[in-house]
C-alpha cells in the first residue's frame, strides 16, 4: 500500500504538470496499475543491443546479419531444440527465418507433401517465437506484432501445446491455419516477428555511404527499422552535406562514387543525373587517357573499354572541380588551418612539377585544361553552370532527402547509452593526451563541447533556410568534418586525395592521424574521456568505427584493458585484404558484451539455395551471473522516473489537491 508520503509543498510545486497527466491517468486505479506495470518492467531481463559500423554501402552483408542478429538467432535455435533436431534441419529453420519468402518458394518446389511440412515448421517457429519473446512484457510483444495474425500469435506464444486442455485447441489453430491456405502468410509473418524481438535496438556507428554498391537500399532498411541510432562517419556527413548545397561536398560525393565505379547509387539511387557531367568530361577530357583515374573495379562489376574511359574522365573532370572548390572554401575560412591544402597553386603548370613539404616532385598527370595558372581555383564558366546543376539534383532529391532527415532526426556525432559512448572516429586531443582545443567561429573548444558545436552547426547547415553568411559557414562546417585535420570524424592531419592521384612518391600520401588513435590503448586517456562525457569509468565503454582493424597482423580490436572497442572490421571489400576479415559486430544482452568477427559473405542467393550463413566467430567481453535488468539500463532510469511521478499524481489525488476524472 503506498502512503501518502510526499509533501503537499513538493505537489504544489508540481501542480501544473501533475494535472497534464491526470489526463492520461485520470483516476487513482488508472494511475496505480500502471505504477504496478512500470515497476515489473523494471525486473525483465534488458533487451538486446546490436552495434554495427563502416558499413560502407554492403547492402547484402548487412542486410544479413540484421536478418541473422550476428547469428543470435542460430545460437536461440540451438539452445530450444539442442540435440532434438539435426544440424541440417536447424539449419534449414535458420535460413527459413532468415528469407521467409525465398525460402517458401522453394519449399513449395520441392516438398511432396506441405500440410505435414507446414505443421512441423509452425510448431518449431512458434517455439522460437515464444522463446525470443519471454523477456518482454506483453503490452511490448503485442506492439510488434503483425496486424494481420496478432491475435492468433498471441494465443500461440501463451497457450502451451501439451497442458491436456489446452492441446486440441492450440492444434486446431494451427490446422486451420493451414487449412484455409494462410500457413504461408503466417511462416513469413512469424520469421519477421523473431528477427524483430532478438534485437531491441540497432547502434550504427557510422559510415554508411561509399565504396559498396547500396548505400540507398541500406537506408531503406534502417528508416523502416524499430528501433535505431546512428553516429555520424565522415562519409555520412559528406553526403548529408552534399544534401544541404555544399558544392565541395557534392563534388566528393561523386569523386568518391566514380573511383569505386559506384555511380548507380548516384543516379539510380538517388536519380541524380550526372548525364551533365559526362558531356562535360567528354568535351574537355576527351583525348585524356586519365591513367591515374580508372575507376577501382570488383570482379563482379562488368563494363566495356568505353565505360570505363568514360568514368574516368568523368571521375578526372569532378576531382579537380574539387580541388577548385575545397580551395575556395579554405580561402574563406583561414581559422582552419587548412594553408597546406591549397596545392593548386604550388604547381608549376610549364613544366609539370609541384613544390610541396619543401621538396619538388614531377607530376603524374599535368593535364589541366580548365585551370588559370594565374587563378587556379577560379571555375570556368563550363564548370559554374555543371556545378549549379549537380548542386540542384542533389538539394531536390526527394529520397536522398528522406535519408538525410533520417539521419538528422535519428542521429548524432555521439551518443551515451547505457553506459556506453558511442562514436565513430575519434575525440581531438594533443600530443601529450589532453583535449585539443579547437577554433570554431570566434570560440575555441574540446571534448565534449567541440562535438556538441559541430552537431548544432551541421543541423544548422542543412535546415536553416535563410541564405546568409551564418548559413554558408555552417555548411562549410559539414566540409570540414568530412576533411579537416581537428574533425572528430575524419581524425587525421590531411586527405592527400591530390597526392594519391598525381604524385608517384609514397611519402608525399601519408596521413597523419591524430594523437587519439596512439592512445587508443592507454587506459587512462580512455577514462578520461568518459569522464568528460560524464559517464563512470567503472561501468562504461567507449565503442568506436572508422580505422579499419588489421586482424590478420596481429591487431586487437579490444583496447585498453576492455575500455574501448573498435569495431570496424572491414564490412567494405576495399578493406578485407587490409583486415583479414569482413567486419565485426557487437551484441550487449542482458548477460554483458560479445563481439562476433565475420567472415566474407558469399551472396544472398547461396545464403537461401545452400543454406550458408555468414562464418562467424564470438569472443566473451564481459560477462555476468546476475542478469542485467531494464532496472539498470537508460530506459529504467526513466521508468524510475515516470514511476515518482505517478505517485506524486496519487497523492495529489489522495490529498484531494487533485480531482478524480470519472468516466461517463
Amino acid at each position: 500500500m503506498l502512503k501518502n508520503d510526499v509533501p503537499s509543498e513538493k505537489i504544489n510545486e508540481d501542480l501544473r504538470y501533475l494535472r497534464l497527466l491526470s489526463q492520461q491517468y485520470p483516476t487513482i486505479n488508472e494511475a496505480s496499475t500502471e505504477i504496478i506495470n512500470l515497476q515489473a518492467i523494471l525486473n525483465l531481463p534488458k533487451g538486446t543491443e546490436h552495434f554495427l559500423t563502416d558499413v560502407h554501402g554492403e547492402y547484402e552483408p548487412f542486410v544479413h546479419v540484421l536478418r541473422n542478429a550476428s547469428g543470435v538467432i542460430k545460437r536461440k535455435i540451438e539452445d530450444i531444440f539442442g540435440n532434438a533436431l539435426r544440424q541440417s534441419e536447424k539449419k534449414s529453420l535458420a535460413t527459413l527465418i532468415y528469407y521467409p519468402e525465398q525460402k517458401l518458394d522453394i519449399v513449395l518446389k520441392q516438398e511432396k507433401n506441405i500440410k505435414d511440412w507446414y505443421k512441423i515448421i509452425l510448431y518449431r517457429l512458434i517455439e522460437v517465437c515464444r522463446h525470443v519473446s519471454s523477456k518482454y512484457t506483453r503490452s511490448k510483444v503485442r506492439k510488434a506484432l503483425p496486424k494481420d495474425f496478432a491475435y492468433i500469435i498471441e494465443e500461440l506464444l501463451h497457450e502451451q501445446p501439451n497442458e491436456i486442455d489446452k492441446y486440441e485447441y492450440y492444434g486446431e489453430i494451427i490446422k486451420t491455419i493451414i487449412d484455409i491456405d494462410r500457413a504461408k502468410e503466417f511462416i513469413v509473418a512469424l520469421s519477421k516477428l523473431i528477427q524483430r524481438l532478438v534485437i531491441d535496438r540497432l547502434h550504427i556507428i557510422g559510415d554508411i555511404f561509399d565504396r559498396g554498391p547500396g548505400a540507398d537500399i541500406i537506408m531503406d532498411t534502417l528508416v523502416e527499422y524499430h528501433a535505431v541510432d546512428i553516429q555520424w562517419g565522415n562519409h555520412d556527413i559528406l553526403w548529408m552535406g552534399a544534401a544541404a548545397g555544399s558544392e565541395a561536398c557534392i563534388a566528393n560525393v561523386i569523386r568518391n562514387s566514380a573511383k569505386y565505379a559506384n555511380l548507380n547509387t548516384i543516379e539510380n539511387g538517388y536519380g541524380i543525373n550526372l548525364l551533365p557531367l559526362a558531356t562535360f568530361a567528354m568535351d574537355f577530357y576527351n583525348e585524356d587517357p586519365c591513367n591515374d583515374f580508372l575507376p577501382k573495379l570488383d570482379n563482379d562489376k562488368s563494363y566495356s573499354m568505353k565505360e570505363i574511359q568514360l568514368i574516368a574522365q568523368m571521375h578526372k573532370a569532378i576531382s579537380i572541380i574539387q580541388f577548385k572548390l575545397e580551395g575556395q572554401v579554405i580561402l574563406r575560412h583561414p581559422e582552419f588551418n587548412m594553408d597546406d591544402r591549397l596545392v593548386l597553386n604550388e604547381i608549376n603548370y610549364e613544366d609539370g612539377s609541384i613544390e610541396l613539404y619543401g621538396k619538388t616532385y614531377k607530376l603524374k598527370d599535368a593535364h589541366f585544361p580548365t585551370i588559370d595558372p594565374n587563378d587556379p581555383y577560379r571555375l570556368i564558366d563550363e564548370e559554374i553552370e555543371l556545378i549549379e546543376k549537380l548542386k540542384s539534383y542533389f538539394m531536390n532529391s526527394e529520397k536522398l532527402n528522406k535519408h538525410v532527415r533520417f539521419l538528422f532526426s535519428n542521429g548524432s556525432l555521439y551518443l551515451k547509452y547505457n553506459s556506453n559512448l558511442l562514436y565513430h572516429g575519434c575525440i581531438p586531443l594533443n600530443e601529450d593526451g589532453s583535449f585539443k582545443k579547437v577554433r570554431v567561429g570566434e570560440k575555441e573548444y574540446s571534448g565534449r563541447e567541440l562535438l556538441d558545436i559541430f552537431d548544432i552547426l551541421a543541423r544548422e547547415g542543412y535546415f536553416s533556410k535563410s541564405d546568409t553568411e551564418s548559413k554558408q559557414n555552417a555548411i562549410d562546417i559539414m566540409w570540414y568534418l568530412w576533411t579537416g585535420p581537428y574533425s572528430p570524424l575524419f581524425g587525421k592531419d590531411k586527405m592527400a586525395t591530390f597526392e594519391m592521384y598525381f604524385i608517384e612518391e609514397k611519402e608525399t600520401h601519408y596521413e597523419k592521424k591524430d594523437p587519439y588513435y596512439s592512445f587508443r590503448d592507454n587506459e587512462e586517456i580512455c577514462n578520461n574521456i568518459l569522464k568528460e562525457f560524464s559517464l563512470n569509468p567503472e561501468k562504461s565503454h567507449i565503442v568506436n568505427g572508422h580505422v579499419p582493424v588489421e586482424e590478420k597482423n596481429g591487431e586487437s580490436p579490444i583496447k585498453a584493458n576492455g575500455k574501448l572497442m573498435v569495431i570496424d572490421g572491414g564490412f567494405s571489400r576495399a578493406y578485407q585484404s587490409k583486415t583479414g576479415i569482413a567486419g565485426y559486430t557487437l551484441i550487449y544482452n542482458s548477460f554483458g558484451l560479445v563481439l562476433v568477427s565475420h567472415q566474407p559473405f558469399q551472396s544472398t542467393e547461396m545464403a537461401i539455395k545452400e543454406e550458408t550463413d555468414i562464418l562467424s566467430s564470438t569472443i566473451v567481453l564481459k560477462q555476468s551471473s546476475v542478469r542485467k535488468r531494464v532496472g539498470d539500463t537508460d530506459v529504467g532510469i526513466a521508468l524510475q522516473q515516470q514511476i515518482k511521478d505517478l505517485k506524486m499524481l496519487l497523492a495529489a489525488y489522495r490529498k484531494g489537491i487533485i480531482k478524480e476524472q470519472s468516466k461517463i
